[in-house]
């Protein structure tokens, strides 16, 4: 198994930065690519982007695209959001997921490991 823990958020005001982490631990030598999801109160949960297990290869939602950066550290298990220039409507609890798979896919359905998320707030 694999376990995910995120850790980063909280409220801050437009326009600002936030870093989020994603630690994983257990059976880390099966993770493949890995993603960042969001889910809005109300609404489903949300493709945010995607990373490569070498790290290479990203994909991103285009609502975030210039904003966001993930990226990965494979010797410390770590994945990270970059957040930049903040916006209210990127309100959401953040999920990190993992894939034992390589395909950067934007449904959440083929990631295997979901972490139990961190709450992003920004105020206008």
């Amino acid at each position: 198994q694999v376990q995910l823990v995120e850790s980063g958020g909280g409220l801050v005001q437009a326009g600002a930065s936030l870093r989020l982490s994603c630690a994983a631990s257990g059976r880390t030598y099966s993770i493949n690519a890995m993603a960042w999801f969001r889910q809005a109160p109300g609404k489903e949960r949300e493709f945010v982007a995607a990373i490569s297990g070498s790290g290479t290869i990203t994909r991103y939602a285009d609502s975030v695209k210039g904003r966001f950066t993930i990226s990965r550290d494979n010797a410390k298990n770590t994945l990270y959001l970059q957040m930049n220039s903040l916006k209210p409507e990127d309100t959401a609890v953040y999920y990190c997921a993992a894939s034992r798979g390589g395909l950067l896919t934007t449904s959440p359905r083929p990631y295997d490991y979901w972490g139990q998320g961190t709450q992003v707030t920004v105020s206008s």
